[in-house]
Parts: C-alpha cells; structure tokens; sequence
C-alpha cells in the first residue's frame, strides 16, 4: 500500500468558479443566447486562474473572457475582462459583468 503525503495532494488546487459565480456567468451568457449574440462557451481551469470564454461562432476564437485570477503577492482574488484590445481588472464579478452589460448597450445603440 502507498502512502500519499499531504504534499503532493497540496500542489493538485485548482482555481474554480464558485456555485454562486458561475449561476451569473451563466445567466448573462443565457441573455447573449437569446439575443443571438453568442453561440457557445468554454471554461478551463489552473493553478492560479479560472477562464470562462464566450464565442460567437463555434470555429472562431472567444469574443471576450472572463478571467478569475488569484494574485499571490496581494493574497487577492482579482476579475479580468478581455475584450477585444480592452483589457480590465475588477476587484468582483458583478461591477465586471454590469461593466460588459454597458459596453453591450453601448454597442447596439
């Protein structure tokens, strides 16, 4: 029998979307569905960051991400969004995807 030590087990910690996190994502990609902007997504996850990337066309490459990163110098947990050559840092998930829902109605209008 094998022994697993506390350390290797330690280094396997991924950055996640919590339940009440990815239940926003979700919800404001399900408005994109509908509108018709947006046809799939993606999610991966490492070490440090946690991506969630929405694409208009299933062949193309994502129209923005949304990147939940965890600085180790702060101790913080930090929110990017990527969008085209805009790249933004938010200290929470809400004030980042209010922020994409104005640049959206910005966008239409």
């Amino acid at each position: 029998m094998g022994l697993v030590s506390s350390r290797s087990t330690t280094n396997n910690h991924n950055l996640y979307f919590s339940k009440d996190e990815l239940s926003k994502i979700l919800n404001m990609y399900s408005k994109g569905v509908a509108r018709g902007e947006w046809k799939d997504y993606a999610i991966g996850f490492n070490k440090n960051n946690a991506f969630f990337y929405v694409f208009k066309h299933s062949l193309a490459g994502p129209e923005f991400t949304l990147n939940k990163s965890f600085e180790k110098k702060r101790r913080k947990i930090f929110y990017y969004l990527k969008l085209n050559s805009l790249n933004k840092k938010f200290e929470n998930l809400d004030t980042l995807i209010s922020s994409l829902n104005r640049n959206r109605i910005q966008i239409i209008n």
